[in-house]
C-alpha cells in the first residue's frame, strides 16, 4: 500500500513535526502525494459518475523502518460500494465482509425493514388510517358547528338581555329569563353529552387501528433496538492504535465527550485509517493531508481539489488518542504574536461607547485560551463596574470596526439597533473567482455543523435566515473585490455566503475554512452607521481597507 513518488523530492526537507489535523497548510511531499492520487482518481472511469458527487479523500507521507519515504492513500466511507480497493489502505474494521456480523445483521434489519413497508402498504392497515383520519375531521366539524349554535344563542340571549336594560318596557320578565338560563344550559348539556359519544366513536376507531399497528411497532421497536445493539457492537470493534502501540476502541475513546457515544460513521474517514495502517505496518508517520474530489454537498462549503482539516465531531476525540507517540505541531490558531492595546487603533470614543478598529488576528471577546482580545485589552476603558461590553463581533480573522460599550444599558441599547436592523453595515472582500452579476442578495439559511464546529451549513430546516447583499466594485484578474451587506449576523454569514455553490461559489481569499489558506482572511468591515443610544446623533464610521 505504500506509494513511491512518481516526481523528483530531492531538496524537499521532510517535515519536523506531524501535520496538526484540525489546521495546517499541507506540506510540499503531501501536495506532491495529493497530486499522483487525483492523477489516478482520474483514469478512474468507473468511478468517475460516484466522484463528480464529491469526495474526501486523503494522504499519509511514511517512511519504512529503512528510512524510505513514501505516501498512503485513503477515502472516507465506501467507495463503488467497496472499501478494499488496491490502491487504498484497508478500513480499520471491514463492515461490508460477507460473512461478518454486520452484513449479516444489516440483513437481517433489511429484512424487518421490508415486513414494515409490507405492513405500512397493506390495504386494511391503509383504510383503517383514512377512516380514522375522517373520522376524526368529521368529529371535529360537527363539534365546532355545535359550538357555533351555542354561541348564536348566547349571542341572541345577550342581546335581549342589552334590549331590556335599554328599553325598561320591553323589560324580562322572571318565567324568561327562567327559559333562557333552561336554553343555556340545555345546550351545554347536549354540547357535552355530543362530545363524550364522538370520543367513544373516536376512540373505538382508534383502537381498530392500533390493533393492526400492533405488529408494526413490535417490528419498528425491534428494529431500533437491533440497530442500536450493531452500532455498539460495530464500535467496539472498531480498535485504533496510536504511537505508542495503545489499543482503545470508539466506545472507550468517545465516552468521555460530551454525547458519550460515537456519532454514525465514526472511524471511516480518511484520517484513521491512514494512521491505523502505518501503525500496522511499522511505518512513521511525517505528515497527512486531506482533499475534496468533485461537486460540492449541498449544506457544506467544499471545493473541488481544496485541502480540508479532520472534521472535529468525528475526528477530533479518534486523532487525539491516534497522534499520542508523534511529535505534532502546535496549533496555528494558538501561535499568535504578542498582541496590546498598542495594536488597536480608536477611531471614536465618548463617555458611553467607543468605535474601534479591529486588526486581523485577534480576537474580539475573550476565548477558551489565554489569548488576548480587543474587550480585554481595553478593559481600561470602561467607566462603570459593568466592564467594557462587545455590542456585536467579528470573526478572529476579520478585520475592521467594532463598537464597544461603556455600560451595560448602552450595551443593551445599541444591541437592540443591531436586532432591529437599524445599524447599517458595509463589509468589503476580495473573493477567490470572478463574481459576473454585478450586485445581488443572497439568502441561505445557516446553523452550525455539529460535526465540524466552527463550521457554518447551509440547511433549509435548521438554519436561521441569513441575507446578504452584494455590490461587485472591481475585478483584479480572476479575482472579485466587493462590498457586502448583511441584513442579518449570523456566524460566518459572508464566508459561506461568499463561498457556497448557492451563494456565490466564490470564497474569501485568504478564508481557511472555506477556500483556501493565505496570508490573511481577505474580509474588512469598512463602514458602519447607527443611532448614538444617548445622545440621538447619527454616526458614521469608516476604516481603510488594508488589502
Amino acid at each position: 500500500m505504500m506509494h513511491h513518488f512518481q516526481s523528483a523530492i530531492e531538496g524537499i526537507e521532510w517535515p519536523r513535526q506531524f501535520t496538526y489535523p484540525f489546521c495546517y497548510t499541507p506540506h510540499p511531499l503531501c501536495q506532491l502525494a495529493a497530486k499522483q492520487v487525483q492523477a489516478y482518481l482520474s483514469q478512474q472511469a468507473e468511478w468517475q459518475e460516484e466522484l463528480s458527487h464529491g469526495k474526501m479523500f486523503g494522504v499519509l507521507v511514511v517512511h519504512d523502518t529503512h528510512r524510505q519515504i513514501g505516501f498512503l492513500a485513503a477515502y472516507s466511507g465506501i467507495l463503488a460500494g467497496r472499501n478494499d480497493h488496491p490502491y487504498f489502505v484497508p478500513p480499520v474494521f471491514d463492515l461490508l465482509r460477507p460473512d461478518g456480523f454486520f452484513k449479516k445483521e444489516e440483513e437481517h434489519i433489511s429484512a424487518i425493514n421490508r415486513q414494515i413497508a409490507c405492513l405500512e402498504q397493506e390495504e386494511t392497515y391503509l383504510q383503517l388510517k383514512a377512516d380514522t383520519l375522517q373520522l376524526s375531521h368529521d368529529i371535529q366539524q360537527e363539534l365546532e358547528e355545535a359550538k357555533a349554535r351555542m354561541k348564536a344563542a348566547k349571542a341572541k340571549r345577550d342581546s335581549r338581555r342589552q334590549e331590556a336594560l335599554l328599553q325598561p318596557d320591553k323589560a324580562i320578565s322572571p318565567a324568561e329569563e327562567a327559559e333562557m338560563i333552561r336554553e343555556s344550559q340545555f345546550l351545554k348539556a347536549a354540547y357535552k353529552r355530543l362530545e363524550r359519544e364522538r370520543q367513544a366513536q373516536l376512540r373505538l376507531q382508534q383502537q381498530a387501528l392500533q390493533a393492526h399497528k400492533a405488529n408494526l411497532v413490535s417490528l419498528k421497536t425491534e428494529r431500533k433496538v437491533r440497530s442500536a445493539q450493531l452500532q455498539h457492537q460495530l464500535f467496539v470493534h472498531f480498535r485504533l492504535l496510536n504511537q505508542q502501540g495503545e489499543v482503545r476502541d470508539l466506545c472507550d475513546i468517545f465516552q468521555s465527550t460530551i454525547h458519550q457515544t460515537p456519532p454514525a460513521g465514526a472511524g471511516e474517514c480518511a484520517a484513521p485509517k491512514l494512521l491505523q495502517y502505518a501503525y500496522l505496518h511499522h511505518l512513521h508517520p511525517l505528515a497527512m493531508a486531506e482533499f475534496w474530489w468533485g461537486a460540492s454537498p449541498k449544506t457544506e462549503v467544499r471545493h473541488h481539489g481544496h485541502y480540508y482539516p479532520a472534521c472535529k465531531g468525528k475526528c477530533e476525540p479518534i486523532l487525539r488518542h491516534m497522534l499520542r507517540g508523534l511529535d505534532v505541531e502546535q496549533s496555528p490558531l494558538e501561535q499568535y504574536t504578542s498582541q496590546s492595546a498598542d495594536d488597536i487603533e480608536t477611531v471614536y470614543e465618548d463617555p458611553w461607547l467607543m468605535v474601534v478598529n479591529k486588526p486581523a488576528g485577534m480576537l474580539s471577546v475573550p476565548g477558551k485560551g489565554s489569548q488576548p482580545s480587543v474587550q480585554s485589552l481595553l478593559q481600561s476603558h470602561a467607566t462603570s463596574s459593568d466592564g467594557l461590553l462587545t455590542v456585536h463581533r467579528l470573526d478572529m480573522d476579520t478585520s475592521g470596526l467594532l463598537i464597544l460599550a461603556k455600560t451595560r444599558s448602552v450595551q443593551q441599547l445599541l444591541q437592540r439597533q443591531f436586532e432591529e436592523r437599524q445599524v447599517k453595515k458595509r463589509y468589503v472582500a476580495l473573493l477567490d473567482g470572478r463574481v459576473e452579476q454585478a450586485q445581488g442578495t443572497i439568502a441561505l439559511p445557516l446553523c452550525p455543523n455539529p460535526m465540524d464546529r466552527p463550521r457554518q451549513m447551509v440547511h433549509p430546516r435548521l438554519g436561521k435566515q441569513a441575507i446578504t447583499r452584494y455590490e461587485v466594485i472591481a475585478y483584479h484578474g480572476e479575482e472579485t473585490r466587493i462590498a457586502f451587506y448583511p441584513e442579518t449576523g449570523r456566524t460566518h454569514q459572508l464566508r459561506v455566503h461568499a463561498a457556497h455553490p448557492s451563494g456565490l461559489h466564490c470564497p474569501i481569499v485568504g478564508d481557511r475554512l472555506y477556500g483556501k489558506e493565505g496570508s490573511r482572511l481577505c474580509l474588512h468591515s469598512e463602514q458602519i452607521a447607527f443611532t448614538h443610544p444617548i445622545l440621538k446623533t447619527s454616526l458614521c464610521f469608516t476604516s481603510e481597507v488594508p488589502f
